[in-house]
């Protein structure tokens, strides 16, 4: 691997950093500082619990994704969702759980708790969608599938933002449809909690975070165990994660060291074709961020994946494949204020992946890139944000700008308009560029895949019990890479295409009838213009939702009673749509917190992925016991 020099863009930036006088009061938080994080968890939590029976106003609501700075959601110009992951817990399974409450993100999942999911925004495809993990990547550089392989345990999982279309401005490479931030929870104070359940299919899980807190430091560790013998043949699986983080303040300012790990073996049948496959994944993460004052920060993080499949489980000798990647990545960020209406984030970047493969080879390759965003607020009504980033790719032949413009406007105190426009790109992983065998062929002549991004909306508070969003959004792409074949007989082969267009609509609504009740309805449409195929067969395009819709109500009684229910209806292109159920009962308070999870009431028969069958009708119940204080 190169060592690369960044260019120009990058150069001014470096000069920026060295030449600014006027301190900030608030450090950089592109990629979520520490400061950032607590903000905005704690204003995620005001504004969702329904103790507090209303919405928040406007102007106490923290976004941070997609944004140079913490902003409240009235001044925000991007369409960011928000979700609570400490609310209520014990409603939930996964991180996918969570994330199907956006009918804007499609997840396509091959096994349950984990195990392996495809992620994607917007109808962009898996590996056009970034998942980050307290701004640091955790994109995986073997394949997108391992994108949502997050080490951390759900239990000690703050919240996760979700960023509507393009954000390569400021996180870089994969940023095409939308981006993923997963939020570790920062403790308030000393407390822990214990969990253990049994499920269909031979399951069961055991869960535990404890947290310590003291005047100047602050300690999570968190641990997660779930196995199933699995609905089917060669579908039981073991799922293991586990995270130890640690804050640490000084007069430089704060430290946060994060490490986590996972340990994920699955029978695999169906995932990649009609066979009795076994595959075993492992994860290591670890990052550190420093305050440098009150106006900068360093970061740094590596992360490690194992990937062994087996095509055959018992004759792992006829096909096996062994890779091992991992990715290291640098920062140093900096931000400026200019008076109470303009404010300057800049910075530089370093990200370097590789990997190890008895099917793909060895192979390296890194980046640098500059950045910088300037957040103006001309009125108090209005906003406006302007970024631009240089990535300079390994050998400093080519480089990659991508702008972003955004705006807003409040026209009353109720009704917010907003537009954006955006580009964003992707380096191919290495399964595109050197992976094949008899039904795939990979190119290493692959072009990086961009796009522009574009949508406009209109926010509507009516009441503080009612809100409603609604956008259109427009992508086009070019050299969108993707499998295509002439016919049915012949491999598919990577490529680069030309033309790729989407067009859809989002739309999405909160009320809540009385104090103890909340209704959430989601929707989104999409329209995809396949022109760039030219009668090939494609392994990928045709796999976006048409529709996306979800509808959730919540009722959170006295005595830490609640009671979910949803339904998910989705429909893919060319494909019946189907429909799937889950509710949820948990008492929430007290020291014993019994719950029952119940999946697919309806029994539906559906597949996310073709070929791949998802589980039939599943329950998962037991007690969850609360040391100290609580998380409500």
């Amino acid at each position: 691997m190169q060592v690369i020099r960044s260019g120009g863009f990058i150069l001014f930036f470096a000069a920026a950093a060295l030449c600014a006088q006027q301190p900030a009061s608030l450090p950089p938080s592109a990629s979520n500082t520490a400061a950032a994080q607590a903000a905005a968890s704690n204003a995620a939590s005001q504004s969702t619990t329904l103790s507090h029976h209303v919405f928040p106003p406007l102007e106490t609501t923290i976004v941070v994704l997609g944004s140079g700075e913490p902003v409240t959601e009235g001044q925000s110009a991007r369409a960011v969702t928000v979700l609570d992951t400490q609310q209520y817990p014990l409603a939930f399974n996964d991180v996918e759980d969570y994330l199907r409450t956006d009918a804007s993100v499609d997840i396509r999942q091959r096994g349950a708790s984990g195990v392996q999911s495809d992620i994607s925004v917007r109808g962009a495809s898996f590996e056009q969608t970034l998942v980050l993990l307290n701004g640091f990547r955790i994109n995986d550089a073997e394949t997108s599938h391992f994108n949502l392989d997050v080490p951390v345990p759900i239990e000690a999982i703050g919240g996760i933002d979700v960023l509507h279309g393009a954000g390569s401005t400021l996180y870089g490479s994969d940023a095409i449809g939308g981006v993923v931030d997963f939020l570790t929870m920062r403790p308030e104070h000393t407390s822990a909690l214990l969990r253990t359940g049994v499920a269909s299919f031979a399951g069961n899980e055991e869960d535990f975070v404890g947290s310590v807190v003291g005047k100047k430091y602050a300690q999570v560790l968190a641990g997660s165990r779930e196995v199933s013998q699995g609905f089917m043949a060669d579908r039981d699986y073991r799922t293991e994660d586990a995270s130890s983080e640690t804050w640490l303040q000084s007069p430089l300012g704060s430290t946060d060291v994060l490490l986590a790990g996972s340990d994920r073996p699955f029978g695999a049948n169906q995932f990649y074709g009609n066979f009795p496959s076994f595959e075993h994944t492992k994860g290591w993460f670890g990052s550190a961020r420093q305050e440098l004052g009150s106006h900068a920060e360093a970061v740094v993080g590596y992360r490690r994946h194992s990937d062994i499949f087996v095509l055959f489980r018992d004759q792992p000798e006829i096909y096996k494949n062994q890779h091992i990647d991992q990715s290291w990545e640098g920062a140093v960020r900096a931000k400026q204020t200019f008076g109470p209406k303009a404010t300057l984030m800049y910075g530089l970047e370093e990200d370097t992946d590789a990997i190890s493969s008895n099917r793909l080879g060895h192979h390296g390759r890194n980046q640098g890139a500059g950045y910088g965003d300037i957040d103006l607020r001309p009125t108090q009504r209005t906003t406006l944000q302007v970024g631009l980033r240089e990535e300079v790719l390994s050998g400093g032949a080519r480089s990659v700008l991508s702008p972003t413009f955004a705006g807003s406007l409040m026209l009353a105190a109720k009704v917010k308009l907003r537009a954006s426009a955006g580009y964003g790109f992707r380096l191919p992983t290495y399964v595109d560029l050197y992976y094949s065998d008899p039904a795939t062929i990979a190119n290493p002549l692959l072009k990086p895949e961009s796009g522009w991004s574009y949508d406009a909306g209109a926010d509507w508070y009516p009441t503080l019990r009612t809100a409603a969003s609604v956008t259109a959004f427009y992508s086009k792409q070019s050299n969108a890479i993707d499998y295509v074949r002439a016919t049915s007989a012949d491999p598919y082969q990577a490529s680069n295409l030309q033309g790729l267009s989407f067009t859809g609509v989002e739309a999405s609504a909160q009320w809540q009838p009385s104090q103890a009740q909340r209704i959430r309805l989601a929707w989104t449409a999409l329209f995809g213009a396949q022109n760039a195929l030219h009668g090939l067969q494609s392994e990928y395009v045709f796999n976006y939702p048409t529709n996306n819709a979800s509808a959730e109500w919540t009722i959170a009684a006295h005595d830490g009673l609640l009671i979910r229910t949803g339904i998910g209806v989705t429909q893919r292109y060319q494909q019946t749509a189907y429909a799937v159920w889950d509710t949820a009962i948990a008492r929430e308070a007290g020291r014993y917190r019994p719950y029952i999870r119940m999946t697919n009431l309806a029994n539906t028969g559906y597949q996310e992925i073709q070929g791949v069958q998802m589980p039939s009708r599943a329950f998962a119940g037991g007690v969850e016991i609360a040391l100290g204080k609580s998380r409500h």
